[in-house]
């Protein structure tokens, strides 16, 4: 349990997440970050470049009208800041060594780039890096940690969490929010519970990604430990452009209730922090789409934030790996369809149980 010198060991953890912009003028920034990712745009870069700043300049004032109903900032970042100063108080009180928790955005500020200097200044003996994206995607986690091994040359072990679809303190978070929402309005009878994911383009799945199948994993284990006889159903939301993506899109799960006569509850069960996707396209654009479609009640459930099982869940997450060597998944059941590719984890490449 001790670093060089008898001293007790020190463990970084850096924990990814997608950023948002910090003030109205980062968002075009901001945008452009994240069109000119290959992740994103699959192109070379003499094309994705020029396409990247089109697109942002053409989103920047809808983003910026977004961004402004939430204060001029997407909270991500701060909600990240939470959920690191909480997970670091977790594995404190754990006694495992001298713990920082560190915060790297994909697309703004912190980036890999600061994160991993900030990480080698600290002279790590083990860095952990821990996406907070929960179902696994070459788009996000893929990305977040291509980012990283191009940025970090310092110290220490480094390992990766892959994934956590159906981690049970993960699981019994989500779980919890959902009752709360329920409770909170009036255990309405006549209700369908949405799982709302940010959809994917097809051809992504197609080629092997992980993503879709994880979800629908972590929905069916969230369902299960609701209990009950919940009517439930997986919709995809937040599509852009011209392709064909995965569905059905929450939108259209919102009207297919609304001619059962049934309300819903919203869950983003892919999404920790609230930010865009949560508090302007679910609670500001459904919302308001939802009541002009007379689906009554319309129930969202708040994202994970800081709620004590999530952190649990974090913090067991970080455990498991500096506790073994094999894949970066969280100890669960679940193995990854064999066509799946981008995957970190050798154990889910060779279709074993971590």
């Amino acid at each position: 349990m001790g670093g060089s010198g008898g001293a007790p060991r020190r463990i970084a953890v850096v924990l990814f997440n997608l950023g948002g912009p910090d003030r109205l003028s980062a968002v075009r920034p901001f945008l452009f970050n994240l069109f000119r990712d290959r992740a994103i745009l699959d192109l070379p870069a003499a094309a994705r470049y020029p396409l990247a700043a089109l697109i942002a300049a053409l989103r920047t004032r809808t983003a910026k009208a977004n961004y402004a109903l939430m204060g001029g900032a997407s909270p991500l970042i701060q909600e990240t800041a939470a959920q690191a100063q909480a997970l670091r108080t977790v594995l404190a009180e754990r006694k495992i060594g001298e713990v920082q928790v560190f915060t790297a955005m994909r697309y703004w500020r912190p980036d890999s780039e600061a994160a991993a200097a900030a990480v080698a200044a600290f002279r790590p003996d083990e860095v952990v890096l821990l996406p907070l994206y929960p179902q696994f995607s070459g788009t996000t986690t893929g990305s977040s940690l291509a980012a990283w091994r191009q940025a970090y040359r310092g110290s220490g072990r480094v390992r990766a969490v892959c994934c956590y679809p159906e981690q049970p303190d993960f699981i019994a978070a989500h779980a919890r929010r959902i009752g709360d929402a329920f409770e909170a309005g009036g255990r309405p009878p006549r209700l369908r519970l949405l799982f709302s994911a940010h959809g994917l383009p097809q051809k992504v799945i197609a080629a092997g990604d992980p993503y879709q199948a994880q979800v629908e994993a972590t929905a069916v284990a969230v369902a299960s430990r609701l209990g009950g006889d919940w009517d439930w159903q997986v919709c995809y939301q937040s599509r852009v452009g011209p392709l064909a993506w995965i569905g059905p899109s929450t939108l259209e799960a919102i009207e297919a209730a609304g001619r059962e006569g049934l309300g819903v509850l919203i869950s983003p069960i892919a999404f920790v922090s609230e930010h865009v996707e949560t508090l302007v396209e679910l609670d500001h654009d459904y919302a308001a789409k939802a009541e002009a479609m007379g689906v009554r009640p319309y129930l969202r459930a708040a994202a994970l934030g800081v709620r004590p099982e999530f952190i649990e869940a974090l913090a067991r997450l970080v455990l498991d790996r500096l506790e073994t060597d094999g894949g970066g998944r969280s100890g669960s059941a679940y193995v990854c369809p064999q066509r799946s590719r981008g995957c970190p984890s050798q154990a889910c490449k060779k279709g074993e149980a971590a």
